[in-house]
């Protein structure tokens, strides 16, 4: 496992973040349910996590690695989208970006990109998908 990175954060975000989080959009509430408890290959996922002045979708800390879904609203502040995730990429976080509607329409297609990104990106990322899931606890038995 890699050591995580502290990344500082505005600590005026915190509680932004936290409202984003109750009220997030389908796409990111349907994109949560595949990534959140370690499901993604055995990696933690945040959502709505503040870094530096801003706030990313889904953040991993181990992986540095920050997912975001573009709605339409993102098509009229791409300049500021492009400046922020350069920023953040001097900070030594990474991207992934999807379109809400990919989201909402292809989900396999979603998670199968994150998997391979993380398969290619990955010290022993060479790992097959279950090497990586922690093992589940086994079934109480009805002895």
């Amino acid at each position: 496992m890699r050591k995580k990175k502290i990344l500082s954060y505005n600590p005026g975000l915190k509680e932004l973040a936290r409202q984003l989080r109750k009220g997030g959009t389908l796409s990111e509430a349907l994109l949560w349910r595949h990534i959140k408890g370690k499901q993604m290959l055995g990696y933690d996922f945040d959502r709505q996590k503040p870094i530096d002045n801003f706030i990313v979708d889904f953040f991993s800390n181990e992986l540095m690695l920050a997912i975001e879904i573009d709605g339409e609203t993102h098509n009229y502040k791409m300049s500021q989208d492009i400046e922020r995730q350069q920023k953040l990429e001097g900070l030594g976080v990474r991207f992934l970006r999807f379109m809400d509607e990919e989201v909402k329409h292809n989900m396999d297609g979603v998670i199968g990109i994150i998997e391979k990104w993380i398969m290619e990106n990955v010290p022993g990322g060479e790992l097959t998908r279950t090497e990586r899931q922690p093992t589940p606890a086994p079934l109480p038995r009805g002895d």
